[in-house]
C-alpha cells in the first residue's frame, strides 16, 4: 500500500526533528577565554562566535518548535490549513516546507509587518 500525502508529511516532519535534534546536541556554547592584556581582538572574536552559536541554538529551537506545532496540527487534523485565514496550504509550499504553518499570502503579510 502506497504511503499517503499525510504519512509522507509525517515522516519528513519527524526526520527533519531528529536532524535539528542531532545539530542542538552537537552544538556547544563555550564561554570566552579570561582577557590578558593585549587580547582584545582575540577576546572580541571569542564574544562574536559565541554570539553566533547562541543565535544559531535559538533559531534552531524555533525551527523543533515548527516541526512540532506541525505534527500537532497533522495528530489533530489541521494538518495542511493555515493557522491565519483557514484556507488550504499549497501542496508544493507543504513539500518544500513541511512545517508550514501559513500560506504564502499570510506567510508574506506575516514577514512584511516584521519588517517595518
Amino acid at each position: 500500500m502506497d504511503p499517503t500525502p499525510l504519512d509522507l508529511a509525517r515522516a519528513a516532519l519527524l526526520e527533519e526533528r531528529e536532524r535539528l535534534l542531532d545539530e542542538q546536541r552537537e552544538t556547544t556554547i563555550q564561554a570566552p577565554d579570561p582577557m590578558t592584556y593585549g587580547s582584545q581582538a582575540a577576546a572580541a572574536s571569542q564574544v562574536f562566535a559565541q554570539q553566533r552559536d547562541l543565535a544559531l541554538r535559538d533559531h534552531n529551537q524555533q525551527l523543533i518548535e515548527a516541526v512540532d506545532a506541525a505534527l500537532a496540527r497533522l495528530d489533530a487534523g489541521a494538518y495542511g490549513i493555515c493557522v491565519t485565514c483557514g484556507r488550504a496550504i499549497a501542496p508544493e509550499r507543504l513539500e518544500a516546507l513541511p512545517s508550514a504553518a501559513h500560506c504564502i499570502d499570510c506567510q508574506k503579510k506575516a514577514t512584511a509587518g516584521r519588517h517595518r
